[in-house]
């Protein structure tokens, strides 16, 4: 896989070995295509998440991907390049922690279509594979069941709860903390 740092590198379905999707970076001429899905998608996402849908909010997500302790992911449908979600890896962190959290958010017309499923053990191959990760934690709110189910498909575990953990939408939100280990992706990867 190319390394996914720099807006014109992508990772092919091909070199992914995902039929359907495909992780690529963010990159400026996305804005437009990027910023409406999610401006289409706030219902959808309120009150679990809130994906940049403006120009000062995408430049900032840009901004963010050019830090050392965060890689951002569009998820890319093979067929017509079409971008139907995102994940983050966020706080990475090396060393003896090895670990980093995860965010993700499908848009509203692609949601339900597996798509996501796909993206996530791609990016779980990034963290594991190319990043040295040994952990990808992800808190997501009791209510959100698809984040849970994707969660729990991709085998995460859940490792307990966080009382107004996250500040979404301009309240503070209760979390529960999931988390995966690059032993037990691999055993999920195997099956």
């Amino acid at each position: 896989m190319k390394r996914l740092r720099t807006g014109s590198s992508v990772a092919s379905p091909a070199e992914s070995a995902s039929p359907a999707v495909y992780l690529r970076a963010p990159r400026l001429a996305d804005e437009e295509e990027f910023t409406s899905l999610m401006r289409i998608s706030r219902a959808f996402h309120r009150p679990w998440a809130s994906a940049p849908s403006d120009h000062e909010r995408f430049i900032g997500y840009l901004g963010d991907h050019k830090r050392d302790d965060f890689v951002a992911f569009l998820v890319c449908r093979a067929q017509d390049d079409a971008i139907v979600g995102f994940f983050n890896l966020s706080q990475i962190v090396h060393r003896s922690f090895q670990s980093a959290y995860l965010g993700y958010a499908a848009g509203r017309p692609y949601a339900g279509q597996g798509y996501m499923r796909e993206g996530i053990q791609l990016v779980l191959g990034v963290a594991f594979g190319e990043l040295g990760l040994h952990r990808v934690e992800a808190n997501i709110q009791p209510g959100n069941l698809p984040s849970i189910k994707l969660a729990e498909g991709a085998g995460f575990k859940r490792e307990g709860f966080s009382p107004r953990y996250l500040k979404i939408g301009g309240r503070w939100r209760d979390h529960e903390r999931y988390a995966i280990l690059a032993e037990d992706w691999l055993t999920t990867v195997a099956r």
